[in-house]
């Protein structure tokens, strides 16, 4: 199969449908008053003036669900990855509109991590094994595998979250970069033809946010929310896995949100606070008090995550995991000095 029908036609495709439901979706979130209003909203960590709609995840999930469709077999993988992404958007509107606690939106990610687990499984480490139905089919959890591919579903989804959707246009051209990375990554092996859903998916979730960027760039007129965070987390760990278990690719590629993320948690912990509240000590709020633009602190993020990603296609598994280490000393030290620095300076 050509790479225009492996990867640009249904990006191409997932671009479009993206880019034109997302404004459907705006008046939508006006209509069902599912907007971010800075000043009924006092938390710490909003930096938007004006009021903005949220539920930017349903645009993005109604792209990957109409191009998937089209473009992938209608197989129970595709079925429990589906059923995954379809939890998280509803989880994100539920969360636009009424702001659930935290912790309940963790346990719904544990949720939708679960789905394409329990639907087929997606590695396969060793024994032990346990058989049950699930969709009138028999299935088999393997405990060691299906219990590393939870938590780094809900690892993504969560360091997503967290560390990459602060600024408008941020998380789009990240997403854009991560998933175009692990698709030209798939494409080495594209002589297999168990990695042709791999490609056609992470290029449907490239063309999916690369869509949705126009209507999240500065000035943002929509926010992804917690459902377009989320379900850009959960689609970009299941490809890595899914991709010949790269997953080292994709920590290097999300290298700066993972530091981030890593650094606050740690940041929050340590002064007895929830892991899980957000704050105003984010990296991106660093550069903004820094005199930065939201647009350049977006790009800043989208060049250093293409670079990362140019760099990870070229690494073998060590030289990964010494580039992950210096990324972390780099980036916690720049951190550091952002937090404690003069004033002055």
């Amino acid at each position: 199969m050509s790479i225009f029908n492996l990867a640009i036609l249904p990006g191409l495709v997932a671009l479009a449908v993206s880019f034109l439901a997302t404004p459907l979706v705006i008046k939508l979130a006006w209509k069902l008053g599912i907007i971010d209003d800075p000043k009924k909203s006092k938390h710490v960590k909003v930096i938007h003036t004006y009021p903005v709609p949220r539920g930017g995840g349903l645009a993005l999930f109604f792209a990957v669900l109409v191009a998937s469709l089209i473009f992938l077999p209608i197989d129970k993988h595709l079925k429990g990855i589906l059923g995954g992404a379809a939890v998280l958007a509803l989880m994100g509107i539920l969360d636009d509109k009424y702001n659930l606690n935290p912790y309940l939106r963790l346990a719904g990610g544990f949720l939708a991590a679960a789905i394409p687990i329990a639907a087929g499984g997606i590695i396969d480490l060793s024994q032990p094994q346990i058989n049950f139905y699930f969709l009138g089919e028999l299935r088999s959890l393997w405990l060691l595998s299906d219990a590393f591919a939870l938590i780094w579903i809900v690892f993504v989804m969560n360091m997503l979250n967290i560390g990459a959707k602060g600024v408008d246009g941020q998380l789009p051209g990240v997403v854009v970069v991560a998933a175009t990375t692990i698709a030209m990554l798939s494409l080495k092996f594209s002589a297999d033809i168990t990695q042709w859903p791999v490609i056609i998916l992470a290029a449907v979730t490239a063309g999916a946010y690369l869509g949705f960027l126009p209507w999240n760039f500065y000035p943002q007129k929509i926010m992804p929310g917690y459902g377009g965070s989320t379900l850009a987390g959960y689609l970009l760990a299941v490809l890595a896995i899914l991709s010949t278990t790269k997953v080292g690719t994709l920590i290097v590629v999300l290298g700066i949100p993972l530091i981030d993320t890593g650094y606050t948690i740690v940041r929050r912990i340590l002064a007895r606070k929830s892991p899980v509240w957000g704050d105003r000590g984010h990296l991106h709020h660093r550069l903004l008090d820094l005199g930065w633009g939201k647009r350049r602190v977006a790009v800043f993020y989208w060049t250093i995550s293409a670079f990362l990603g140019i760099l990870a296609l070229n690494l073998n598994t060590s030289s990964k995991l010494y580039t992950m280490v210096g990324i972390a000393i780099l980036l916690g030290g720049t951190i550091l000095w952002l937090t404690y620095r003069p004033k002055s300076s």
